[in-house]
C-alpha cells in the first residue's frame, strides 16, 4: 500500500481505503497492483484493455495515495461508500464470515478477475437499503446460496448477485482482437509510412474471432501479405479482408474516433495505426450479431438455482466489459428487455420474482443516456405470485 508523506496525517478517507486494502493484505495488494501496472503500461491494445478491465483497482490505488482525494468527483465519492460498506461489514462479521469476505476480495485480485463482482454486491445492498429495506449479507454471514436477504414490513426476499462478461456473448473476443492487432502493429506502421494516406481494412469474420476456432497467427500472416503485395481484397471461408480508402471530412475528421464508431456500429472492433497524419483503420465484425442478452439469460438460468423458492427471489445481474455504445444499444433497441421478459416465461425462471441489470456506467455514475437514471433496469416476473407483494414492490416493480 502507498506510504503517507512524512509528517502528514492520513485523512478519514485514506484511513478507510487503507482498511479496505488491508483486508486483502498489504503485500498481496502491492503485488497485484504491480502486476496490473505492468499490463496497463503497455502501449498497445492489450495495455489499454488492461486499464479498462482493472479501472476499479487502479482508481482505488490512486485514491489511496497521499493526494489521491484531491479533485475527487461524484463517482469516486460513490465508490468510497461501497468501500465503507465493506470495511464496516468486515468489522461486524465473526472471524469465519470475515474470511469469506476476504476470500471474495482475494478472488477478485487473481488472474483475469477483478473487484467488480464484490462492488456489485455492495452496490446492490446499498440500493435496497436506500429503498427502505433492511439488508443482511447472509451469503457472507451464514454461507447461504443467496447473497442478500432484504426485508420490509415483514416481507422478505432473497437476492442473488451475479456478474457476467459481455465477452460471453461476443463472437469477436476482445482479448483475441488485441492479440491479433498487437502482433501485426509494427508491420502496419511500416506499411503506412510507405503508403501515405487514409485507409480502412475491413474484416468480415463469418464465425467470429476466437483463438480456439480461428488461427489468429494465420490471419495475421494473411493481413501482412495482403498489404505487402498491395492487394485490395483477400477472401476465404473464415475471413474476408478488404482494403479501401477512408474518407473523413469536416466534423468527421475533427473527431475521428466518434466518426469511426458511428460508421461501423457498436459491435465493430476498431484499431487505428497512425503515422504523421496518415491513418490505417482496422475494423472487424463477425458474420452475425452478438448475443450478449442471450448469454446473460443463460447465466440467469444457472444463478436462479441459488434461490430457495420459498421467498420472493431477485436476480441482480451485472453486465461487465460493456462499451457505452453496446449498453445503450441493448437498452434503446429493447433487445435486453425482450430477451429477459421471454426468459421470465420459462420454467427456469419459476423462482425469480424480478431481474435487475446494471453495468459499469451505473456503478461509476455516468450521466444519461450512457447510464440508466434509476441505477438499474428491472423486470418483474408477472407469473410469480410473490412479485405482487406490496411491501416488496420497491425492489420488484419494473423500472
Amino acid at each position: 500500500m502507498p506510504n503517507r508523506r512524512s509528517g502528514a496525517e492520513a485523512s478519514p478517507d485514506q484511513k478507510l481505503l487503507a482498511g479496505f486494502l488491508g483486508l486483502a493484505g498489504g503485500r498481496h495488494w502491492s503485488r497485484r497492483m504491480e502486476e496490473i501496472g505492468r499490463q496497463a503500461a503497455l502501449s498497445s491494445l492489450t495495455g489499454r484493455a488492461a486499464q479498462e478491465r482493472h479501472a476499479l483497482e487502479l482508481l482505488l490505488q490512486r485514491l489511496s495515495s497521499p493526494d489521491g482525494m484531491a479533485g475527487a468527483g461524484a463517482a469516486e465519492r460513490q465508490l468510497l461508500t461501497y468501500v465503507r460498506e465493506a470495511v464496516h461489514l468486515a468489522n461486524e462479521l465473526p472471524a469465519e464470515s470475515r474470511q469469506r469476505l476476504r476470500a471474495r476480495i482475494l478472488s477478485g485480485l487473481t488472474g483475469e478477475a477483478n473487484l467488480i463482482p464484490l462492488f456489485h454486491l455492495l452496490r446492490v445492498a446499498a440500493l435496497h437499503r436506500a429503498r427502505g429495506f433492511e439488508v443482511r449479507f447472509t451469503g457472507l454471514a451464514d454461507g447461504t446460496p443467496h447473497d442478500l436477504l432484504i426485508s420490509r414490513n415483514g416481507a422478505e426476499a432473497e437476492v442473488v448477485c451475479d456478474t457476467i462478461s459481455a465477452e460471453e456473448g461476443r463472437h469477436v473476443l476482445r482479448g483475441d482482437w488485441c492479440m491479433l492487432v498487437d502482433g501485426i502493429n509494427p508491420d502496419l506502421q511500416t506499411w503506412l509510412a510507405a503508403h501515405p494516406g487514409r485507409y480502412v481494412l475491413k474484416m468480415t469474420l463469418p464465425e467470429g474471432l476466437r483463438a480456439d476456432a480461428l488461427d489468429v497467427a494465420a490471419l495475421q500472416r494473411r493481413i501482412v501479405a495482403m498489404l505487402r503485395d498491395r492487394k485490395r481484397q483477400d477472401s476465404a471461408a473464415d475471413a474476408v479482408l478488404k482494403l479501401d480508402p477512408l474518407i473523413l471530412a469536416g466534423a468527421q475528421a475533427a473527431q475521428p474516433a466518434a466518426s469511426l464508431r458511428a460508421l461501423f456500429g457498436p459491435e465493430a472492433h476498431l484499431a487505428v495505426a497512425h503515422d504523421k497524419g496518415n491513418m490505417l483503420v482496422l475494423a472487424a465484425q463477425a458474420g452475425r450479431a452478438s448475443d450478449i442478452a442471450e448469454a446473460a439469460c443463460r447465466r440467469m438460468a444457472t444463478a436462479s438455482e441459488r434461490l430457495g423458492g420459498q421467498r420472493a427471489g431477485i436476480l441482480a445481474v451485472f453486465l461487465d466489459d460493456m462499451t457505452r455504445q453496446e449498453w445503450r444499444g441493448l437498452r434503446e433497441q429493447r433487445e435486453l428487455e425482450g430477451t429477459v421478459r421471454r426468459f421470465l416465461t420459462t420454467e427456469a425462471a419459476r423462482r425469480i420474482s424480478a431481474v435487475s441489470c446494471a453495468s459499469r456506467m451505473e456503478m461509476f455514475g455516468m450521466a444519461s443516456p450512457d447510464a440508466v437514471v434509476e441505477g438499474e433496469l428491472r423486470f418483474r416476473n408477472p407469473g410469480c405470485t410473490s412479485s405482487s407483494d406490496a411491501a416488496l414492490l420497491p425492489a420488484l416493480a419494473s423500472l
